[in-house]
């Protein structure tokens, strides 16, 4: 048994899913918009290593890596 659409509630009920299908599909390529703005202005990325080599000074050894004093070490971590 097909449902009639000729009820004024239907009408509203469809333009209001219209407009809310309008609105969802806006934000949708709003943030795709701004993410591809985003990613074009990161540039090509690096990897952390390929950060120190070009952030360390000409001639310089391997960099030193630096633990804070609050991170436990793995064996102590099981305690």
């Amino acid at each position: 048994m097909p449902i009639n659409p000729t009820h004024p509630m239907h009408a509203r009920r469809l333009s209001r899913n219209v407009g809310l299908g309008l609105v969802l599909a806006f934000f949708v390529a709003l943030v795709f918009a701004l993410t591809v703005v985003k990613v074009q202005r990161l540039g090509p990325i690096e990897s952390p290593e390929q950060a120190l080599q070009s952030a360390a000074p000409a001639g310089a050894g391997p960099a030193e890596t630096t633990v804070s004093p609050d991170v436990m070490p793995a064996e102590d971590a099981t305690r």
